[in-house]
């Protein structure tokens, strides 16, 4: 189990990291996301002891993280952190050599991961030769060389094919089905939506959302579809019981500050008498939509606590 335990860090004025906190249990695929500039990078760099937290803890399995402990933690950064003159497989050997493995153990585990990320046929290039994707492919190669505990990726997905994010997707499945808690952060949050057991979202530097996916959707406001084709524009702004009313494709969207059987039965009246309603369902937000909101100023903390309802 990897901990971050309010974690804080500033550099100069700008606070960057303001009481960091979340766990990554073993066995569990967790999602990390928020704008550039939110405090991800800094978090995982305290995590692998590239920067020094000025405040809190990092542990591993309950004792505070070591420079034998970071040893067990597989690191995938967001730039490039590879050799860009020295070929694959010549690197991959090297680096697993340097966290332990002997030399048939390091050229075996090499050969595997090059094999698995569909980069076999690279080995003897220099990485500087290879497309930023197969770089990427590289990079998570790199990352797993070791048979790590523990993965933290920062934007793993990034500059990926369809084809090469199914096979990356596949081998964070894997590795967590192995048991690692495996962490990454990625602004592909469709992608995260359907990978990640839970999802936490960070704000300047704090988690301001954390949860399963079906978690935030519960902490969200409830919103109501409905496709009154003959509605005139406005016939829901003062209906008890709605707090915001918006035209989509989908129809009129009305987020409910009271979902009650009686708000839905006054709303489904109100359309009606528009004229025929087509459609009429609850709208479930995506996680897109739950991070949007996150991040807005005004939203209260939805972190999920002990003994919270789910």
């Amino acid at each position: 189990m990897l901990e971050i335990d309010g974690i804080s860090k500033r550099f100069g004025s700008t606070v960057a990291l303001d009481g960091m906190t979340f766990t990554v249990r073993p066995g569990e695929l967790y999602g990390f996301v928020g704008a550039n500039g939110a405090g991800k990078t800094t978090t995982m760099r305290i995590a692998l002891g590239v920067l020094a937290a000025d405040g809190g803890e990092v542990r591993l399995d309950g004792r505070p993280l070591d420079a034998g402990s970071r040893r067990r933690i597989g690191y995938m950064p967001e730039e490039r952190g590879l050799y860009p003159r020295m070929a694959v497989g010549t690197q991959l050997r090297y680096l697993a050599e340097l966290r332990g493995r002997s030399a048939a153990e390091a050229r075996a585990a090499a050969d595997r991961w090059t094999a698995r990320l569909g980069i076999a046929e690279r080995r003897a290039e220099d990485v500087q030769r290879l497309s930023l994707g197969n770089q990427q492919r590289v990079q998570l190669a790199a990352a797993l060389v070791a048979d790590p505990d523990v993965l933290v990726l920062d934007e793993p997905f990034s500059g990926l094919d369809p084809m090469a994010v199914d096979v990356m997707s596949e081998v964070l499945r894997e590795r967590r089905d192995a048991g690692a808690p495996v962490v990454f952060s990625s602004h592909q949050l469709e992608l995260v939506e359907r990978l990640c057991d839970r999802v936490g979202i960070v704000r300047a530097g704090r988690l301001v959302a954390e949860g399963t996916v079906a978690e935030l959707r519960a902490a969200s406001a409830t919103e109501l579809v409905v496709d009154a084709p003959q509605a005139a524009t406005g016939w829901a702004d003062v209906l008890p019981g709605v707090a915001a009313v918006r035209v989509t494709d989908e129809g009129t969207v009305l987020t409910l500050a009271d979902a009650s059987d009686t708000t839905l039965g006054t709303v489904l009246d109100a359309a009606r008498r528009t004229g025929p309603v087509h459609e009429f369902r609850r709208r479930r937000p995506t996680l897109a939509e739950i991070y949007r909101d996150a991040v807005a100023d005004h939203v209260p903390d939805l972190r999920r606590r002990p003994g919270a309802a789910a």
